[in-house]
């Protein structure tokens, strides 16, 4: 596992965004872990924030790209945060732009903030997790209304790796289904779990034998086939 990788994993345990426990999904699952970027407040985090994403990002689709879209309301810091990022790590000026959810009709008008969308533009999308695929249904047709734009991909932070509602597949390889597009996370469930099987994160060991139990038969019901 690449070592950004395992720096991410232990990122998210130290900021609280990924927890282990009881949590009850809004998809009605009862789950031993929760992930919630929202928790990611501070100028500090924000900026480790945007680094990992810019290292995924470079490894899954290289850098050269044009736009790096943000849905809005939690892709709109995500997409600040990366592109920055992308800037000081590798030095390429790459333009950010996130929807808003009504459409403005004075001063910078348009149902689109930070940067216009060109037609011919390569386009990134980056969000926080995906369970769903609900919000493609949104993201996509709103940048091909906007350009013709080629999407290259989707980047989240972390795939759960679990089916979706009405589908056996992942709702990332749904989404490549769906839409022709790739998909990629800076980490999966399955690299989160072999690094905290075995490395305790501030003295504690976070999947222990019975929280591996509990993860075995949460993807028995819903792992991704």
């Amino acid at each position: 596992m690449e070592a950004y990788k395992k720096e991410f994993i232990e990122f998210m345990v130290e900021s609280q965004v990924l927890r282990f426990g009881e949590f009850t999904l809004k998809s009605g699952r009862k789950s031993p872990f929760f992930m919630n970027a929202g928790l990611y407040q501070t100028g500090g985090q924000l900026m480790k924030l945007g680094e990992f994403y810019a290292r995924a990002i470079a490894e899954r689709y290289g850098t050269d790209f044009d736009v790096l879209f943000g849905p809005a309301y939690k892709g709109i810091p995500l997409s600040v945060a990366a592109v920055t990022a992308l800037y000081r790590l590798y030095g390429k000026e790459i333009r950010y732009c996130s929807n808003r959810k009504e459409v403005k009709d004075h001063g910078d008008a348009g149902i689109l903030l930070g940067a216009k969308l060109n037609p011919g533009d390569r386009v990134v999308i980056i969000e926080d997790v995906t369970t769903s695929g609900a919000s493609m249904a949104e993201t996509v047709p709103i940048l091909r209304a906007q350009a013709d734009v080629e999407i290259l991909g989707l980047m989240v932070s972390l795939d759960r790796m679990e089916k979706g509602i009405d589908t056996e597949k992942s709702a990332l390889s749904d989404i490549e289904s769906k839409y022709g597009f790739r998909t990629g996370a800076i980490v999966n469930m399955a690299e989160v779990r072999e690094y905290l099987s075995a490395h305790p994160v501030n003295g504690q060991l976070l999947i222990t034998p019975e929280m591996g139990l509990k993860l075995d038969r949460y993807y028995e019901e819903y792992g991704a086939r």
